[in-house]
């Protein structure tokens, strides 16, 4: 480990992961606004004050088991230094930026592992890398769309088989009051899985500054911090990815914004009690791209829909390049 970093200097990396955290909620307010959003059930003011406040008490109802793979999990902690930390940082937090500009609905999960596998690189090469946690969250990559688009299209078809002797009317009323359990289901589950990966990147930089005593743990005050600081971000929204998001890879109505994010939630849920730092924009694209096949597959527009697969796919590398070069440019004047 590197010497012991000084108070300031520290607050300030603590302060850049708090800001990435923000940004990670505001880029990723689309994924739990959009589909109460476009099916016109909540205005976008009252959607993001909504989804703040499930993302804020999320920790509530979770353990922080993601925030134990993002800190000791994906590199070695017995390399991380203050160093690595702001090179993996500012990886995801560049990456973020560039795709929140151009209205791509990329993954701020993957940018942060990327950013953190790149650093990690870039100081001590692939022995740096814990495989087991890096391939499980690759997996996650491929995983949690599937599994959000099956859950979101059984949903419909389960839904629209219990509901097939009600009027169009009745159906539509009814699911825009359930569509708000959804969309609190959803941001609960996206608060619990996104919040801990920045709860791990300054649990673990306290730790090797020897700050946790002897034993990796998260405090109290790091999961209120990064809790507040997503739930912000989420208050000042993402509109240009929620446009993208809610209205042009398909159009819903209330039936299948509640399908879109129940699936969705499930999925987050499950990755959260697991361990697994998934992207909640990679699974509540792949439920929305569900529902929209469930009722027909040229519902959904296949080609933007291929695009967003394509940033996903980038996302861990740019994220990474970005951050080995941090590293590398600021090993130079330390």
């Amino acid at each position: 480990m590197d010497a012991t970093l000084a108070f300031p200097l520290l607050a300030a990396l603590i302060a850049i992961a708090l800001f990435f955290d923000f940004l990670n909620g505001l880029h990723d307010a689309a994924n739990s606004i959009a589909t109460i959003v476009s099916t016109r059930v909540l205005r976008p003011q009252y959607a993001v004050a909504w989804a703040a406040f499930f993302n804020f008490i999320a920790f509530l109802f979770f353990g922080l088991h993601v925030a134990e793979t993002l800190g000791t999990g994906i590199i070695d902690p017995a390399i991380v230094s203050p160093l690595v930390i702001f090179a993996a940082l500012m990886g995801a937090i560049i990456w973020n930026i560039v795709t929140w500009v151009l209205g791509i609905p990329s993954s701020s999960s993957h940018a942060l592992v990327g950013g953190l596998v790149g650093a990690g690189l870039a100081k001590v090469g692939w022995s740096s890398i814990v495989w087991s946690g890096l391939l499980k969250t690759a997996g996650a990559i491929v995983m949690s769309p599937m599994i959000g688009f099956l859950l979101a299209l059984f949903l419909v078809l389960v839904v629209s088989w219990l509901f097939v002797r009600q009027t169009p009317f009745a159906v539509d009323r009814t699911f825009r009051v359930l569509q708000f359990a959804s969309a609190s289901l959803y941001s609960l589950g996206h608060g619990g899985n996104d919040a801990q990966k920045t709860m791990g990147i300054i649990a673990i930089l306290l730790y090797s500054q020897g700050y946790l005593g002897g034993s990796f743990h998260v405090p109290l005050w790091v999961v209120l911090s990064c809790q507040s600081a997503m739930a912000l971000g989420t208050l000042f929204g993402g509109w240009r990815i929620v446009h993208t998001m809610g209205s042009k890879i398909t159009r819903l109505n209330p039936m299948q914004g509640f399908c879109a994010e129940t699936g969705g939630a499930l999925t987050l849920f499950g990755a959260t009690w697991l361990g697994i730092p998934v992207s909640t924009t990679h699974t509540i694209t792949g439920a929305i791209v569900g529902v929209g096949a469930a009722r027909r597959v040229s519902a959904v527009r296949w080609g933007l829909a291929g695009n967003i697969v394509i940033a996903w796919v980038i996302t861990l590398p740019a994220a990474a390049l970005i951050s080995a070069a941090f590293y590398w440019a600021a090993a130079l004047f330390n």
